[in-house]
């Protein structure tokens, strides 16, 4: 499924709205990219599905925080 793993981050839905005002249901996607993360920990390497929000938030919190975020949110093992 389209939702982000750290985030929680799932589509949305909205109007398409044409040039004459006619509205048309979309749906809003997140920005997820599959992205290999390894923990310096243990050496284990986790495949996540993460919005761009969550890899800028990772970048800036580091990774061994960021993994024991997850751990917290039940997210990996």
């Amino acid at each position: 499924s389209r939702v982000c793993q750290y985030t929680g981050k799932k589509p949305s839905t909205g109007h398409n709205v044409s040039h004459s005002k006619r509205r048309t249901l979309r749906r809003f996607l997140p920005n997820l990219f599959k992205r290999n993360i390894k923990d310096p920990d243990t050496g284990k390497v986790y495949r996540l599905k993460l919005s761009a929000g969550a890899i800028r938030t990772m970048n800036k919190k580091g990774v061994p925080a960021f993994l024991r975020d997850l751990r917290k949110k039940g997210e990996i093992s």
